[in-house]
């Protein structure tokens, strides 16, 4: 594996603000998981949802930043064969799974605010169930089909030019034809994108219709604050992969690419946790009753 950079000087700081980064991201999302479960209070679909978006950002974080912090310190970045097929198949599956939570999010959102008398109805707990058990299961078919149709074909080469076994990167390894494989791989990738963006402005579109006709300033800001985390989530995700995937291609392009490929699969999962937190009075509260409860056991102790 190439890694990040082929520089000596790079690679101590860039090792330190990659640790403080992991780190950051694996309590931030442990801490969300465990505070959605433990307090009572956010016991809703929003934070149900919520508690599975941090899951998905720790496992595809998780899939890829422990092995690119040890190929920092290395001689030579290396991975196995099995390891890689391991790699690809965690990340597919949390990455995919992500982008359809998010759009589950969205809907939630929308029932919410456009629907607020119904809410608990259609937001049963089996609704939300399905709503991320499907992208889940979708996701795995998704990542056996792609891991299935890469991993028959032969290797002409084992330099991988990136710092994670990515789909792209070990295509361009195979001997074979990979005009099918590249083929599944656009269409799979456009539906995935276009459906959940589509789901996502149609939310938000009848979002804004509902909270322009509200007569209240107190509820249009109520409502504008309900949707402001996920919002925020919601630009910085997509805005990456659309930026990562979509911008024209220069001489620089292929650092370019790494540097993003690290932003949304490192920096987005440190963030999104820190978003919730900050922009969220419920979050914040939950925490500091927590925080209290766990004083009072350690002060009875």
């Amino acid at each position: 594996m190439v890694g990040i950079t082929d520089r000596p000087d790079l690679k101590a700081p860039l090792f330190g603000i990659l640790l403080i980064v992991y780190m950051v991201s694996v309590v931030g999302n442990l801490g969300l998981i465990i505070l959605t479960k433990v307090d009572s209070r956010l016991h809703t679909p929003m934070y149900f949802f919520l508690r599975h978006l941090s899951f998905t950002d720790l496992g595809y974080s998780t899939a890829i930043g422990p092995k690119l912090l040890v190929n920092f310190i290395v001689d030579q970045p290396t991975i196995s064969y099995n390891w890689c097929v391991m790699q690809l198949s965690v990340f597919s599956i949390f990455i995919s799974s992500e982008i359809f939570i998010l759009s589950a999010m969205a809907y939630d959102r929308y029932v919410a605010i456009c629907n607020p008398l119904l809410y608990t109805v259609i937001m049963s707990p089996k609704v939300c169930q399905v709503l991320v058990v499907i992208p889940y299961l979708y996701s795995l078919f998704l990542s056996l089909l792609t891991i299935i149709k890469i991993f028959v074909a032969s290797f002409c080469g084992h330099v991988i030019r990136h710092f994670y076994c990515g789909s792209l990167p070990l295509i361009s390894l195979i001997c074979s034809n990979t005009h099918e494989i590249k083929l599944i791989i656009l269409i799979f990738s456009a539906f995935n994108l276009v459906l959940s963006l589509l789901i996502v402005l149609v939310s938000y579109t009848l979002i804004l219709i509902a909270i322009i006709r509200m007569n209240s300033a107190e509820g249009r800001h109520k409502a504008f604050s309900t949707c402001g985390s996920h919002l925020t989530v919601v630009v910085v995700f997509y805005g990456t992969l659309f930026f990562t995937y979509v911008h024209p291609k220069s001489s620089h392009s292929f650092d370019t690419d790494k540097m993003a490929s690290v932003f949304y699969t490192l920096v987005i999962p440190m963030l999104n946790p820190i978003i919730y937190s900050l922009r969220n009075k419920e979050v914040k509260n939950a925490v500091h009753r927590t925080w209290r409860l766990c004083l009072n056991i350690l002060l009875k102790m």
